[in-house]
């Protein structure tokens, strides 16, 4: 019941479509603009460095707060609270992604997973922070970027979680692993078109038409 319940309200945060909604303040539907996504990168694209800077945080956010406050409910239950945190944000990028009010149209979960990570494990974050920005500056693809992250984000968690380092009980491990496996799953299957562009070597730059409507 418990995972539901995460999962669930996840959802339910992950409905808070920072993008559209910024877009909707400034008379536009992003979706309909761009690469028609409503996440960080189309945000920054399409109506400039400001509008990604609030849409990442709005949807950083709305997956870090109900991650950490997992920590607090579940407090009494230590050997689980991973396993809930990862349900939690496997519900906020599953309403991020495919919100139903918006004809299940939304972003790529990106910065929604950036907030699971922070709530995860703080090492963790740091290696996806050095990544990223390694990645992004020296090829200009967040798109690759996001990937590595996502992967990172998968092989972390099995490793460290195999090692006891999250105190999961033995039998929760396979649950664990196939929960990280769905959310880093997610970000290629969402990224699907990104990589066959990356494949044919044409794939947008984050320098490229900043701005432009």
């Amino acid at each position: 019941m418990e995972r539901i319940i995460c999962l669930l309200a996840g959802y339910l945060f992950g409905l808070i479509q920072s993008g559209y909604f910024y877009g909707r303040v400034h008379k536009m539907d992003i979706r309909k603009h761009g690469s028609g996504n409503s996440g960080t990168t189309n945000a920054l694209r399409v109506m400039g460095p400001k509008a990604g800077a609030v849409v990442f945080f709005g949807d950083f956010l709305k997956a870090l707060l109900p991650c950490l406050l997992v920590r607090v409910i579940f407090a009494d239950k230590p050997e689980m609270i991973y396993l809930f945190i990862l349900y939690t944000g496997l519900g906020v990028i599953l309403g991020h992604n495919y919100p139903f009010y918006l004809n299940f149209k939304g972003g790529k979960g990106i910065a929604a997973t950036a907030g699971l990570i922070v709530a995860s494990d703080l090492r963790m974050t740091l290696l996806c922070i050095i990544a990223f920005l390694v990645i992004v500056i020296v090829t200009s693809y967040v798109s690759l970027g996001s990937l590595i992250v996502a992967t990172i984000l998968f092989v972390w968690l099995a490793v460290f979680a195999g090692m006891g380092a999250y105190g999961l009980a033995p039998g929760l491990l396979p649950e664990f692993y196939i929960v990280a496996a769905v959310i880093s799953g997610l970000a290629f299957w969402r990224h699907r078109a990104n990589i066959g562009r990356l494949v044919r070597g044409t794939e947008n730059k984050i320098s490229a038409n900043f701005g432009k409507k």
